[in-house]
């Protein structure tokens, strides 16, 4: 029955999609305003520092195309890498050699089939970037060894998508599970050229890797195959940096006997001396949203050591600075925090708070990942927020906030209101989220109010400058007020809150976004019969099952959702994710996945609602917002489902993306009109 489904999917999804595109002109023009300007931004995907501190390096669209330019630490005298023309070809990934010279990337640059090849450029000569070697697959997080020997990084051989379970998932045939399984491993290329040398085995799929300090040696996240479903059981290796070498398991969170039992590991960082291992250990929904304590292993074995129980922030980054210090991002109510860490035992004490933004923050593809200069005393970051577009910072690491040294996107400017951090108490917690204004917001009217979930939902919202992909923002400029909660189980207070929703989805959480609703409501002009709900995945989880619990909603848009646990845990290909937050499978207690399900509860759904979803989402599957909007439709409550071609969880057709937000934005203004 579920490859029956399947097979279906892309039908259904050629049947609903021209619906989407067929409003091409709104009845707002400000609809069509607001989706050019928000295409108007560039990106800008990563910066590194170079090691010396005395240089940047920054990726940058152009396009649809991404290009690498370097400058001085300032900003100043930026060029670009590599002769082909902006937006002729791609060019990512990069990574400064330990002497500051060199560049490291990934360049689809002269490659027919557009496959990325590993380039190194020479920053202060102007030749022209050198192919070190072609590759026959996909690579990923370019990582030059300490003694500048060697390039690693993260290789799927003859892949046919980027390892993630966010991309599209490969069409459903052959053998499930075993046809066509594609491994991620470490590999390594000599900085001088040669053949690529695979590190690790085929028999595991690697998150994420660190050299050692010597060089000699790597440290691995990692798990068997398939890559998509198994990170969530990962364990960390240790072996020496070569071609079949054994490895040892230093971490196995399903055997430790403490707080990291159970739950999930990332980030690790060899210290200076390469006797101990610091990574980020605890309950994430999803690979690359890191957060939760910090923990030290003995690279020699034994059990992790929790350095920060009890903590009230999430550490989502760290690095050593020293032999008893750890410089760290971190969530602290919504905003984000850099902070350093000194290590005395088995503790980690928060020294000094560098400095607090609130705006979103990070390097690459780490979140909060900052690029840090080998003495320490330099710092860069991509930095945005809901009132400054993207741009990148540079400068002295210490108490003030370096400032933006690239003007990329200073002429954009905000078309929503102004932002506010709320906070209220509920059920003996102290809750936070970001509300933004309506557009030329006058106290004399009454506002509707869209709550816009987030994902995870081990996860947070950060202020961030919304692209044309879904987000809360836009509903603002057309004159709504925007709030969007961190309820219980998001990042920002401390392990024990992330953990404050485990077999509990939908309930507590929604206690929280409903007191702070509340609380909203008292100080402002928010009229409570025109409340609207949105989301992506949990967000669009609890889009779904919220209107079977309250009738306070009045539309609602559901994003990749979830309306049935139970169903969905024989249809997703990440089952292993809810073993954490359920405490058991599905077959061992229903009950617990009942409880939490919409489906369950429909009879009480009164709410019209689109529904829209990627027909090849590998997290939550087609299958469930089909089953959703049935079941809608058998109630007769007003509904729509659109199913993408071609997408997985994390959208990249950007035709797709603006339709997703024009549709929602339509929705709302119909069903949730600003003026009553």
């Amino acid at each position: 029955m579920l490859k029956t489904t399947r097979l279906l999917l892309p039908v259904l999804a050629m049947a609903f999609v021209p619906m989407a595109f067929a409003d091409k002109a709104p009845a707002d023009p400000r609809i069509s305003a607001l989706l050019a300007d928000l295409a108007k931004v560039r990106s800008i995907s990563a910066t590194q520092l170079s090691p010396d501190g005395q240089q940047l390096a920054w990726v940058i669209s152009t396009g649809n195309k991404l290009g690498i330019e370097v400058a001085k630490i300032d900003g100043s005298n930026p060029h670009r890498i590599g002769s082909a023309a902006p937006g002729t070809c791609s060019s990512s990934d990069i990574a400064w050699s330990p002497d500051s010279q060199h560049l490291a990337f990934l360049s689809d640059c002269g490659n027919a089939s557009r496959r990325k090849d590993i380039f190194i450029a020479d920053t202060r000569s102007n030749e022209a970037p050198k192919k070190l070697v072609p590759l026959q697959g996909l690579a990923q997080d370019l990582t030059w060894s300490p003694d500048g020997h060697t390039l690693g990084f993260l290789y799927v051989e003859n892949a046919t998508r980027r390892s993630s379970a966010l991309a599209a998932a490969k069409p459903a045939a052959g053998e499930i599970g075993v046809d066509g399984v594609e491994v991620q491993r470490v590999a390594a290329v000599d900085a001088a050229g040669g053949a690529v040398r695979l590190l690790t085995p085929t028999s595991r799929h690697v998150y994420e890797f660190a050299w050692s300090p010597d060089a000699r040696r790597i440290a691995y996240v990692a798990a068997p195959p398939p890559g998509d479903n198994n990170w969530w059981i990962a364990k960390l290796l240790i072996q020496d940096a070569q071609s079949g070498a054994n490895a040892t398991v230093t971490v196995d969170p399903a055997i430790t006997k403490g707080s990291l039992h159970g739950l999930q590991i990332a980030l690790p960082r060899w210290s200076p001396d390469g006797s101990r291992i610091a990574f980020i250990g605890g309950l994430m929904s999803d690979q690359g949203a890191t957060g939760g304590d910090i923990y030290s292993v003995a690279t020699s074995g034994g059990e992790p050591v929790n350095l920060t129980p009890g903590t009230h922030v999430t550490p989502v980054w760290l690095s050593w600075t020293g032999a008893q210090q750890l410089l760290v991002s971190q969530i602290r109510h919504g905003q984000s925090e850099v902070a350093e860490y000194a290590i005395s035992g088995n503790a980690a004490k928060l020294g000094r708070t560098l400095f607090t933004v609130p705006a979103s923050i990070g390097a690459g593809e780490e979140a909060m990942a900052l690029s840090v200069s080998d003495d320490h005393s330099r710092v860069a970051f991509v930095q945005s927020s809901f009132d400054a577009a993207p741009e990148v910072h540079a400068g002295p690491l210490g108490s003030t906030p370096p400032p933006a040294v690239t003007h990329f996107n200073a002429a954009l400017k905000p078309s929503w209101g102004r932002t506010e951090s709320v906070e209220w108490e509920n059920q003996g917690l102290h809750v936070q989220g970001w509300l933004i204004y309506p557009a030329n917001y006058d106290p004399a009217k009454t506002y509707p109010m869209v709550v816009n979930v987030h994902g995870g939902p081990a996860s947070a919202v950060i202020p961030r400058w919304p692209g044309v992909g879904y987000g809360g923002a836009p509903f603002a400029a057309l004159g709504y007020f925007v709030f969007m909660p961190n309820p219980r189980g998001s990042y920002g207070q401390g392990e024990a809150f992330v953990q404050a929703n485990r077999k509990d989805f939908g309930y507590g959480d929604l206690r929280d976004t409903l007191a702070g609703i509340d609380a909203i409501e008292k100080k402002l002009p928010v009229d409570d019969k025109r409340l609207g709900l949105t989301g992506w995945s949990y967000g669009g989880f609890m889009s779904m099952f919220a209107p079977t619990q309250t009738q306070r909603f009045k539309a609602v848009v559901a994003g990749a959702g979830i309306g049935n646990w139970q169903s969905y845990y024989g249809q997703n290909l990440i089952d292993q994710w809810m073993l954490p937050y359920f405490g058991a499978s599905v077959y061992d207690d229903p009950a617990a996945y009942a409880k939490s399900s919409a489906i369950n509860f429909i009879k009480q759904a009164k709410t019209p609602t689109l529904v829209v979803v990627g027909d090849r989402d590998a997290e939550c599957p087609a299958a469930q917002s089909l089953e959703f909007w049935h079941a809608l439709r058998a109630q007769n409550v007003p509904t729509s489902l659109v199913i993408y071609p071609n997408e997985g969880h994390r959208f990249v057709d950007p035709a797709h993306q603006r339709d997703v937000l024009q549709s929602a934005l339509n929705w709302f203004q119909k069903y949730l009109p600003p003026s009553p």
